[in-house]
């Protein structure tokens, strides 16, 4: 992932135009109502460390850093007394850095509230890579789906204290189709009764209909954009599809985007 990129906050493409709104800084004057409604921390912090642990790999850049801030901010922390708990993030093509920028959006979020954050691996689609999220244990969300089991025994401790992974799991042929399953929609549910919050990597929209599946069972989707890279054309296509299938499209991330003045000079603006 770049050094620097861009929220671009609630998605409102006019279909006509293809015309992607600005960025406007989230209100935290609703941080505490927010804060209200969120899960106690958990009492044990052992009984999250489940299987194992977990690294996330983030940039240690400060400029990603405010804007994951601000990216958290405007999807979790400023909604009042009905705040999104659970949330997808997909990209529209792949490489397009969704699986570095829901990292640091966990890391970030977990930083900045005392409850409990989860991120959940379930690009099921790219196992013949390695994962994105380095693990101490094969087993993860496949796991999960097909054995059962409180969904906390399935999670590593990754690093803080209020901080834990769902890796993917070990990849078969038949995994695929979980996602689209009874045990998916169960799972996400013990998730919303484990954790405060669960940052979801799913997928490439583009590519597969993971992503609009999970987006169904959750509080809406984020998606992941890669600057002079993602077509308007075929953003705009997946807009109106997740639309159509009743998907909440909470806002969109432009990655890899270029700045014509110096970092330095950047971090000091």
């Amino acid at each position: 992932m770049s050094k620097n990129f861009e929220l671009l906050q609630q998605l409102h493409i006019d279909v006509d135009t293809g015309v992607l709104p600005p960025f406007m800084p989230a209100d935290r004057a609703h941080r505490g109502d927010a804060e209200e409604m969120r899960k106690p921390v958990f009492e044990e912090q052992g009984k999250r460390a489940g299987i194992g642990q977990a690294l996330l790999h983030v940039p240690n850049n400060r400029a990603a850093q405010e804007e994951a801030l601000k990216l958290v901010h405007s999807v979790f922390l400023s909604q009042g007394s009905s705040p999104r708990r659970i949330v997808v993030f997909a990209a529209i093509d792949s490489g397009n850095g969704c699986s570095q920028i829901c990292a640091l959006a966990a890391k970030a979020l977990s930083a900045s509230v005392r409850t409990s954050v989860c991120v959940v691996d379930a690009n099921f689609r790219n196992s013949d890579k390695p994962s994105s999220y380095s693990v101490s244990s094969p087993i993860g969300l496949v796991d999960a789906l097909c054995k059962p089991g409180p969904i906390h025994e399935f999670t590593m401790c990754a690093g803080s204290s209020n901080l834990a992974l769902l890796p993917r799991g070990t990849i078969t042929r038949e995994s695929i189709g979980f996602l689209n399953s009874r045990s998916m929609k169960t799972r996400i549910e013990d998730l919303r009764g484990e954790f405060a919050y669960v940052l979801i990597d799913a997928p490439p929209l583009n590519s597969y209909a993971d992503a609009a599946t999970l987006g169904q069972l959750t509080d809406g989707i984020v998606l992941i954009l890669e600057a002079n890279s993602t077509r308007r054309g075929s953003a705009l296509k997946i807009v109106e599809q997740l639309r159509t299938a009743e998907v909440t499209v909470l806002g969109a991330v432009l990655n890899k985007r270029t700045f014509p003045i110096p970092e330095a000079i950047y971090q000091i603006l």
